[in-house]
């Protein structure tokens, strides 16, 4: 089985069988993170989709190659239940990578998630070990809305964060960012809250490179190294399955860039602080027709040459998610025909906008922000079989 496509997932086929009930012992011991069974179970429900719709992540987790993002929209309750329906549609329509932030919509695409995950299982669509639900800390997350001002947001942060000793003004850098491990673990914990879940399957430090535009490298990798310790701990805890970073700059520009990051390097840090067997499974980047330097730009260093992201990771045995595959819309309409040409049974610029991101050697899922039943539906139909 490769680590992109799963092949059949028939191995499970007696349990499909069976309704998926609710509440009993048996459920309850295996509903707490995404499992290899469960997932496999969930891809022999994915009918209709083409063999690439099935992929491989880290712990031989079976994912959807499209997975459902939830960054943008108003911090109200329209959007709220706009998020949660579709959720729900995803998990129906075969989609099990949930993603989320605890800072996306001041903390209200979390609870959105959440509500669609407990409404899903509860209902016998899903079980909680077939979805692959995945967040990120490390921004300042508001509650519930933004403040009306710049110095309302001030008052915000010195009540609730440097008097309570949650972060220190050092720790936080450009206003809005720290990754210091009581933070971190105090924003883990919220978002637990928030998801309605004991574990998080995959946890992503948020743009740990916004870091590096405010301290020098070796104050980073001791901040990033602690992050790991920390992450590590809650994976020793059963709090989250693993973890990962989740970049926007890092892992595609070059070396001799202010924000770059090596893999290889992120993965010596988790190894430091948790061993052969430590828990970072995955990294996620823009992955795009406009943005390709993760399968195109050599930025990452692997023995004495410089190869692409897509490569490194590979080597490294490291999962690879694609944010960004659209451009947030601005890639769903005009491609030119040489793209329709390389995707003749997509029928929309959007499908084969996320097509191309998910083609690429090396990238498991890809995430689309998805807040509408139809824009799900002409998403999936880019995999119809």
């Amino acid at each position: 089985m490769s680590r992109r496509t799963t092949g059949s997932a028939a191995s499970d086929e007696a349990s499909l069988t069976r309704p998926v009930l609710t509440g009993t012992s048996a459920t309850r011991r295996n509903t707490r993170q995404a499992t290899t069974a469960g997932t496999r179970r969930f891809a022999a429900r994915a009918a209709g989709r083409s063999e690439e719709f099935l992929r491989m992540l880290p712990r031989n987790l079976v994912a959807s190659a499209l997975g459902m993002g939830t960054y943008l929209g108003d911090c109200s309750d329209v959007e709220d239940a706009a998020y949660t329906n579709t959720v729900r549609a995803a998990i129906a329509s075969g989609v099990n990578v949930l993603d989320t932030a605890i800072n996306y919509r001041c903390q209200r695409s979390e609870r959105a998630v959440g509500h669609a995950i407990a409404e899903a299982v509860a209902s016998g669509a899903a079980r909680r070990d077939e979805l692959i639900v995945c967040t990120k800390g490390g921004y300042v997350a508001l509650d519930g809305e933004p403040p009306s001002s710049r110095e309302a947001y001030e008052r915000w942060l010195e009540t609730e964060l440097f008097a309570t000793g949650l972060v220190t003004r050092e720790e936080l850098v450009r206003g809005g960012h720290a990754i210091a491990p009581r933070y971190l673990a105090y924003q883990l914990a919220r978002s637990r809250a928030n998801l309605g879940l004991q574990t998080i399957d995959l946890y992503y430090v948020h743009n740990p490179e916004e870091q590096l535009l405010a301290v020098d490298r070796a104050t980073f990798r001791q901040r990033l190294r602690a992050a790991f310790a920390l992450l590590e701990e809650r994976a020793a805890a059963g709090e989250i399955g693993g973890y990962g970073c989740a970049t926007w700059n890092g892992l595609r520009v070059p070396p001799e860039h202010k924000q770059h990051l090596a893999l290889a390097e992120l993965i010596a840090l988790a190894r430091d602080v948790g061993g052969t067997t430590h828990h970072f499974r995955v990294v996620q980047l823009p992955v795009s027709l406009a943005m390709p330097e993760a399968a195109r730009l050599p930025t990452q260093p692997l023995g004495r040459k410089l190869v692409p992201l897509l490569e490194a990771a590979d080597a490294l045995g490291v999962g690879v998610v694609a944010s960004a595959p659209m451009m947030q819309g601005r890639l769903a309409t005009g491609l030119p025909a040489e793209v329709h040409e390389l995707f003749p049974s997509c029928t929309t610029d959007a499908q084969r906008a996320l097509r191309f991101a998910s083609s690429l050697p090396g990238v498991n899922v890809v995430l689309a922000g998805m807040r509408r039943p139809e824009h799900l539906a002409e998403n999936l139909d880019a995999w119809r079989a």
